[in-house]
């Protein structure tokens, strides 16, 4: 009966109750060239896992600009320059301040870090390492995340 029950929420009253995934842009940093190219990761604010530098879509930017934005407040990435593509797509459940989850697609672009300060407008609240590709794709937590940065230890090697 659980099933029959299941099966009926997810074909007529789940999928009009749910809404759609909101945006997010993200800078996929990196420096250096080849198996020697090593990737930007930041901690989150709230739990201090490893992502990538993302944000909400800013008005009068586009996505790369905001991209590239959001990796210069949260890691401190200048002298920079952002593809105009995304190099992929993950997506994830961001935890909202008032405890509700809600699903977020995030476009990722690839961003060729020319500097980096130590002051920047979170530096006070994250923590940046840089990583090869391979060991980027062991410490993030998204599934799709880890398959960009698998993808790009795969073209560094070849």
């Amino acid at each position: 009966m659980h099933s029959v029950l299941n099966s009926v929420w997810e074909f007529f009253p789940g999928p009009l109750l749910q809404r759609p995934k909101r945006l997010q842009l993200a800078a996929l940093c990196h420096r250096g060239e080849g198996a020697d190219r090593e990737y930007l990761l930041i901690t989150s604010r709230d739990t201090g896992r490893w992502i990538i530098p993302k944000g909400w879509p800013i008005r009068g930017l586009k996505s790369n600009e905001t991209a590239l934005r959001e990796a210069w407040e949260e890691a401190g990435v200048t002298a920079s320059k952002a593809d105009d593509e995304p190099i992929g797509v993950y997506t994830y459940d961001k935890r909202l301040a008032s405890g509700w989850a809600t699903p977020v697609e995030t476009l990722v672009y690839s961003v060729s870090v020319g500097g980096l300060v130590d002051d920047f407008p979170e530096s006070h609240q994250r923590r940046r390492i840089w990583v090869d590709a391979g060991t980027a794709a062991e410490m993030v937590n998204e599934e799709e995340l880890k398959h960009i940065f698998r993808h790009q230890q795969a073209i560094s090697l070849s």
